[in-house]
């Protein structure tokens, strides 16, 4: 049975990917995308997802959303959308579920802090942090470093990528010289990123009691839903109505994706693969769905995200990555073996250190920290 026989036209299928680094023989029983999401499930830096910030720091709560529920709820949201438009759910979920392997721990001010550290040995970024976990450091397999994932799943791993960089990354780097697009299944795991973060930051940022409802009734997009809610439901309150409110916000969104990349695909009419690259975007919200979630986005920042709150733990995070990078380049010895460059110039080591930091969960990071840093720990 050809699992991919439904796809639109311009939909990726395994029996079209440009192959992976290293041949391998197919697999026997899957298609060359379920083989890399399972590679990808199966990886140590999957599972590490799990003890990372997402906003909040793991220790602050059990019910907040982490890197990996995070990348899950991307996941789904994406395969939803892609069965509608007939695009490849495997790969799709693929993308989506290791789009944040490379996030170091404590979320963006972790990711900020070290590409401090690194402005003179290349900086850090954490799409290409994503593709390093997946070419390069995860160990595996006998034959290969890295997880050997297809050219299709590492595309959509980088979102952004400057021109030096893209140079140096080869292939899977060509489209940010060239001005050209990544499939519609890249583009969708995208926007689902977006879609899963602005909704699911909004449940932990109430439920931190951070930010309230009554702030919220302030951002039309939150309002209106609200309203239906109240509407349907008299007298509902409480975790009820913010649940019922996120889910009608994320169907709102979803749906205004499916419609709007339908008449955007429609126009265009891409045939394959290739014509999706050589077109614009086409995977988009409406303009009105487009301005309700920037006027979300700057809520969640100016309310939640840069709350004296939430900045107090994130300049402990800063200060750990900080501390952490100073002394393990002042002394690489502190580092397991693996991690310690004998020779070779200077950006080896850092490079190594920014792997080792990267690699860390929050609360291991924070443990390190203590180890260096606090007399008595060990």
């Amino acid at each position: 049975m050809d699992l991919e026989a439904q796809l639109a036209p311009f939909a990726a299928r395994s029996a079209a990917s440009r192959g992976r680094r290293f041949d391998e023989p197919a697999p026997p029983t899957r298609t060359e995308f379920q083989r890399d999401r399972d590679r990808i499930i199966h990886s140590t830096a999957f599972r590490r997802l799990e003890y990372k910030t997402q906003v909040f720091v793991n220790h602050e709560g059990d019910l907040f959303r982490t890197r990996l529920t995070h990348s899950i709820e991307v996941a789904q949201i994406a395969r939803s959308i892609a069965r509608n438009l007939r695009l490849n759910e495997d790969l799709v979920e693929a993308i989506s579920l290791a789009h944040d392997l490379g996030h170091t721990p404590f979320g963006h001010a972790g990711q900020e802090a070290l590409n401090d550290c690194m402005k003179d040995f290349g900086g850090f970024e954490h799409n290409l942090q994503s593709l390093r976990v997946v070419d390069e450091l995860e160990e595996h397999y006998g034959a290969f470093d890295g997880l050997n994932l297809t050219f299709e799943t590492r595309e959509g791993i980088l979102k952004h990528c400057s021109l030096p960089n893209a140079r140096r990354l080869g292939d899977v780097g060509r489209r940010f010289i060239e001005k050209k697009q990544p499939s519609l299944e890249a583009q969708l795991a995208n926007l689902a990123d977006e879609i899963a973060y602005n909704n699911h930051d909004i449940d932990d940022g109430l439920r931190s009691g951070l930010i309230t409802t009554a702030q919220l009734d302030e951002v039309g997009f939150y309002a209106r839903h609200r309203h239906e809610v109240g509407q349907a439901f008299p007298g509902i309150n409480g975790r009820r109505a913010i649940h019922e409110t996120i889910r009608r916000m994320i169907n709102a969104l979803a749906m205004d994706l499916i419609q709007a990349s339908m008449e955007r695909i429609g126009s265009h009419a891409p045939q394959n693969v290739d014509e999706v690259r050589d077109a614009p975007p086409l995977i988009a919200f409406s303009e009105q769905m487009s301005h309700d979630a920037l006027q979300l986005k700057r809520f969640l920042r100016a309310n939640l995200y840069q709350h004296y709150q939430v900045n107090r733990m994130t300049s402990k995070a800063r200060r750990i990555v900080r501390e952490l990078f100073s002394a393990f380049m002042a002394e690489p010895r502190l580092l397991p073996p693996d991690y310690q460059v004998t020779e070779g110039a200077p950006q080896r080591q850092a490079r190594k250190v920014s792997d080792y930091i990267a690699g860390m969960t929050d609360r291991y990071a924070m443990r390190e920290h203590r180890r260096l840093f606090m007399v008595g720990e060990n």
